[in-house]
């Protein structure tokens, strides 16, 4: 039996707003959901995999997810696929041009932004997209509408022949409210139908769609203007009316409720003569959107008298006090001063590490060590942390699969000092097969010198532990062809002698390989091979521990970066030649431990042993 399947119809069901996306994906009879990880989006194909009559799989980036996804729309299946806002980034070649042909059977794609940052490098809003493609945009507020708008997506999609953009953000994916869910039906079969002036991008077919599009739109602004999805709620002190969507329409409830708030869940085309008619009845007219002015701008655009973004912070989520707020200051009285967000004195910092005996830990050792001596170009990734303390081993990061070709630059540009320094690329395998791919292959073609650090830890980390073609297995758990990373990169040109596979926690071997390759002027590649200790692949060794009294403080344990290691106390000495010294004296936290043995090559006075020496038969030091 499957318990989500077997949720009674009617009912009322807790759900996260992802797992509200992907039970109205399977209510559609969608036949197709692909994506690729990417946080806040990630567990909507987790959890549709969960369900049966439909292909659930994850691709190697965005672009390929979309195209696959498109395809099956060809063919009259209703199709799906979600990625994070970056990842539209990556999509876009295909979204583009489909945009102009249109689809078949319906196909929804949902863009999940992080406002407000929690876990991406930039706050881009996603609403844009549906401005520059011509696409209609719907944006829920929460997990309820997700699953409504969502199924209302996919009869939009297949009403005006395109693909549908469904706007979430990290409130709308994480936060549970309850859900009416429905049954599956399964929508009748539509087929292929040959039409290559259609489907066939040449220059001619596509400047013939032009018209089309134009028609498109005029459709689609009628429809925004007249949607359900778009609800009028009323409010006694009419000094201010507030346009708003998302999460942020919420807060403007919470935070005033006597206030008219007209909450727009067809947020392209903007529904102009529908708020119009709304600022006819209201003294000032507010928009209350996150991010960017979109709505505020096709307003003025339009000669609606609107204020926005000059009492309202362009970044971060529109929270209850920060409406409150500029609402005080749009009214002309005092804000209320909200003091300054910080941290709670009564917790103590902890700023966010790699895990304990993490296999990324000992490459940014040897990196650190060599920092002096290298320009290291990161990468997206759990490993990205390498850029924090105590390694500072990183230098750039920017996108997915930008280490390497980024370290082609820097390798082919450096003067001066810098022309002294080795070019280091670190990448992930997952980032590797996602986009990195492309850039090594660049690197092989125009003889860089760089050397590319692929840390292989088996899984995508950074977004909980996903599968990939790298890791052997498919979304299901099910056994799939396994990428072999040594052959792949020797197939794209890296000589057989420069590739070496090394076991990460073997840390003497794997710093004298970094020192080594980086001196060689060529491309060389470095794949590390041990999976990340969150994943079952792991087999932890038997623990360690720091016999105290042997400690001499040196650090050198405490440099790895591990958090099962725990300075006890410092002290500062004077050393022979009269310098000054810090100590630091360090505990092993024996049941974090997972007994890499990283920490023990590290020891100069040998004071790391076994927990149970009777259990930990390879402790002995290289």
């Amino acid at each position: 039996m499957n318990a989500l399947t077997e949720i009674a119809i009617g009912s009322r069901t807790l759900f996260s707003g992802n797992e509200a996306v992907a039970r109205a994906v399977w209510e559609s009879g969608a036949a197709v959901a692909t994506a690729y990880p990417g946080t806040p989006s990630t567990e909507i194909l987790e959890t549709l995999a969960r369900y049966p009559d439909i292909r659930a799989q994850w691709s190697v980036n965005e672009k390929v997810s979309l195209e696959v996804a498109i395809g099956a729309s060809l063919v009259g299946a209703r199709a799906f696929c979600a990625m994070k806002h970056v990842g539209m980034n990556v999509a876009a070649d295909a979204l583009m041009s489909q945009a102009l042909a249109g689809c078949h059977g319906g196909l929804v794609i949902a863009i999940a932004d992080d406002v407000g940052l929690s876990s991406s490098q930039n706050e881009q809003d996603s609403r844009y997209w549906g401005r520059f493609a011509h696409l209609p945009m719907l944006e829920p507020a929460d997990a309820q509408e997700a699953h409504a708008h969502t199924l209302a997506a996919f009869e939009l999609s297949e009403q005006v022949g395109c693909p549908v953009l469904l706007r979430l953000t990290t409130r709308v994916c994480h936060v549970k409210t309850l859900v009416s869910v429905g049954e599956r039906q399964a929508p009748p079969a539509r087929g292929f139908i040959r039409d290559s002036r259609r489907w066939v991008m040449l220059p001619s077919n596509a400047k013939s769609m032009l018209p089309r599009q134009d028609e498109r739109d005029a459709t689609l602004t009628a429809l925004a203007d007249e949607s359900d999805l778009t609800t009028l709620m009323d409010g006694i002190d009419r000094s201010v009316g507030i346009v708003s969507s998302g999460p942020a329409a919420l807060s403007v409830r919470e935070a005033l409720p006597d206030t008219p708030l007209l909450k727009l869940g067809f947020t392209h085309p903007v529904p102009v003569e529908r708020i119009r008619a709304f600022a006819r009845t209201v003294d000032t007219l507010l928009v209350a959107e996150e991010t960017e002015p979109l709505v505020e701008q096709a307003l003025k655009a339009a000669g609606i008298d609107v204020h926005g973004k000059d009492v309202l912070p362009r970044h971060g989520e529109l929270s209850v006090s920060v409406l409150r707020r500029g609402v005080a200051r749009l009214r002309g009285e005092e804000p209320a001063h909200a003091p300054p967000a910080g941290p709670d004195p009564s917790v103590f910092p902890r700023p966010p590490t790699m895990c304990a005996g993490c296999p990324h830990l000992s490459p940014f050792y040897c990196l650190s060590k060599l920092r002096r001596a290298a320009l290291i170009a990161g990468d997206i990734g759990c490993y990205t942390l390498g850029a924090g303390h105590p390694w500072q081993a990183m230098d750039t990061c920017t996108c997915m699969g930008a280490s390497v070709t980024m370290a082609q630059g820097l390798a082919i540009a450096r003067s001066g000092e810098d022309s002294k320094k080795s070019v280091v690329a670190v990448i992930g395998d997952s980032t590797f097969l996602h986009m990195g791919m492309q850039g090594l292959l660049d690197l092989v073609y125009n003889r860089a010198n760089v050397t590319v650090m692929l840390l292989d830890n088996r899984t995508v980390g950074m977004t909980g532990g996903q599968e990939h073609p790298g890791t052997g297995f498919d979304i299901h758990g099910e056994e799939a062809p396994r990428v072999d990373f040594v052959a792949l990169v020797k197939a794209m040109g890296v000589k057989p002698e420069r590739v070496h596979s090394v076991d990460p926690y073997e840390l003497p071997e794997l710093f004298r390989l970094i020192r080594t390759e980086t001196q060689i002027p060529e491309v060389s590649v470095i794949i590390t091979n041990q999976p990340c200790v969150l994943t079952d692949r792991h087999v932890p060794r038997p623990a360690l521990k720091v016999v105290e009294e042997d400690c001499t403080g040196c650090g050198g344990c405490i440099d790895t970066g591990c958090p099962a290691i725990q300075v006890t106390r410092r002290e500062t000495t004077t050393t022979k030649s009269g310098k000054t010294k810090e100590l630091a004296f360090a505990r092993i936290d024996s049941a974090f431990c997972t007994g890499c043995n990283a920490c023990v090559e590290t020891c100069a006075p040998n004071a790391i042993v076994p927990l149970d020496p009777a259990a930990h038969p390879r402790l002995e030091r290289v």
